[in-house]
């Protein structure tokens, strides 16, 4: 209770803030506007449901993108933990491809796929790929080997070796790299969005942009932070609550 009357004094705060300077006519109301022309905004978005919409439209890329992402870094990451020749070859492939910032698929995907839906895809694929792959790998190496011992001892081999021992032991790293990989797929997403054709949150970005509506723009902004900070509590929050129950490390 404490934490969340923290929370909303600071907003509170941050927003009267945000008002005292809009006052000051520091920089035009088109360039800052202030709080009250965003929150129109907000409410005329939804009124027509281009807001609704474009969160629609922009979830349901980031489903997929981010769902494919998963499945294959968590397989890979398994690939590099178990291989020492693929952690010594394409492990470093990996690690080197990480530095890269996701707007760098960009024109790769604009060559390869064009202006299509795919082209988005395959940017938030890789931009968040990478992470879960390094994440996972790092996790099964840190798996103590009397547990491998331990389940090879009670019968698990193979596929059953890693479905209940390798998996479950490695899940706080790999938590953390799904985590750690929704946000990069959330940023490759909107990047995506702002440069091919086609609805969703980082086109409406962009439309504010050639209108010249600030407005428009910081509140497509809010609900895009909005949306990551709700996927975060919902999902990775509750995740991370029941393993660290489960492992006896539970923060108060």
């Amino acid at each position: 209770m404490r934490k969340t009357l923290r929370q909303l004094v600071f907003y509170i705060v941050l927003v009267g803030l945000w008002q005292m300077v809009s006052e000051l006519r520091i920089w035009p109301p088109y360039l800052f506007p202030p709080p009250g022309s965003v929150w129109e905004a907000l409410k005329a978005g939804f009124t027509d449901r281009t807001f609704l919409i474009a969160i629609g439209i922009s979830m349901k890329r980031i489903a997929i993108g981010y769902g494919l992402a998963v499945l294959l870094g968590v397989c890979l990451g398994f690939c590099l933990a178990a291989s020492r020749l693929l952690e010594e070859t394409l492990g470093g492939l990996v690690l080197s491809l990480q530095s890269l910032p996701s707007l760098c698929w960009l024109p790769l995907a604009v060559l390869w796929f064009g202006l299509t839906e795919a082209a988005i895809l395959f940017v938030v694929v890789m931009g968040s790929l990478l992470a879960v792959t390094i994440s996972t790998e790092t996790g099964v190496r840190h798996v103590p080997k009397i547990y491998l011992q331990a389940g090879r001892n009670l019968g698990a081999h193979g596929l059953a070796l890693i479905l209940h021992v390798l998996l479950p032991a490695s899940l706080p790293h790999l938590v953390a790299g799904l985590k750690q990989g929704w946000a990069f797929a959330w940023r490759s997403l909107v990047s995506g969005e702002m440069i091919f054709v086609g609805l969703g949150l980082g086109h409406l970005l962009m439309m504010g942009r050639d209108l010249n509506d600030m407005s428009q723009v910081v509140a497509v902004m809010g609900l895009i932070m909005a949306l990551g900070q709700m996927i975060d509590l919902l999902l990775f929050k509750q995740m991370e609550r029941r393993i660290h129950h489960k492992w006896g490390v539970e923060r108060r």
